[in-house]
């Protein structure tokens, strides 16, 4: 992209688990740890990397929290600045 003019482009993508407003924080915690369980199995890390995932993350409810905010704060800036509208 820096080669096209586009200084300091990055896009990563990244998948996550949502529940719905209002789930007891205990639920959320057994889910999130049942997950992270999940997404350390070799069997899973293996087919996940053969579909082209690059890197496997768990983490806290706090984690991906912050990750959002960021993202949200990001592509607002983006979004705004280039004059985008949902038309």
């Amino acid at each position: 992209m820096a080669e096209s003019g586009i200084p300091n482009y990055e896009v990563s993508p990244w998948f996550a688990f949502f529940a719905p407003a209002g789930v007891p924080r205990e639920i959320i915690l057994r889910l999130n740890d049942n997950i992270d369980k999940i997404l350390r199995l070799p069997e899973v890390r293996t087919r996940l990397s053969a579909e082209g995932t690059v890197q496997v993350r768990g983490g806290s409810p706090e984690v991906l929290g912050s990750l959002v905010q960021s993202e949200i704060a990001k592509w607002s800036k983006i979004v705004r600045e280039s004059g985008a509208t949902a038309d």
